[in-house]
């Protein structure tokens, strides 16, 4: 096993204690203004790891990948992610809540985690559990 076969597992790990730390915040039914900024918040350090996730297991299938955009689109053709243009849209709305902070665009972001982006998340979760224990 390569140092690269062992980054993705590492990251593996990483991604998944994020991971866990949103399903605790989605299991909160009627948030309150600072746990919806908590669950936004593990959304986006889950979202992230989850990107550089693919980006690091790519990388050890011999793929060149350099951005969020190419790593997504790249797992899209490579079949390890469904839904590409969901994943797309996850990366767009990311990267607006991270940038400012709007108690209505925080209760829209809220329900596309809830509803879109956090089942996405699980899917990854699972398939790179079973990977991982191969």
């Amino acid at each position: 096993m390569t140092e690269q076969d062992i980054r993705w597992q590492q990251r593996y790990r990483q991604f998944n204690r994020a991971y866990l730390l949103l399903v605790q915040a989605i299991a909160i039914e009627s948030p309150n203004i600072v746990e919806r900024a908590g669950l936004i918040q593990f959304f986006e350090m889950a979202f992230e790891l989850s990107w550089k996730l693919l980006k690091d297991y790519q990388q050890a299938e011999g793929f060149e990948v350099n951005s969020p955009r190419a790593a997504i689109k790249l797992a899209f053709q490579n079949g390890i992610v469904d839904d590409g243009h969901v994943w797309i849209q996850a990366l767009e709305d990311r990267n607006l809540t991270t940038h400012t902070y709007n108690e209505e665009t925080a209760q829209q972001v809220e329900q596309k985690i809830r509803e879109t982006y956090f089942p996405l998340l699980n899917v990854l979760n699972n398939r790179f559990s079973e990977l991982e224990i191969e």
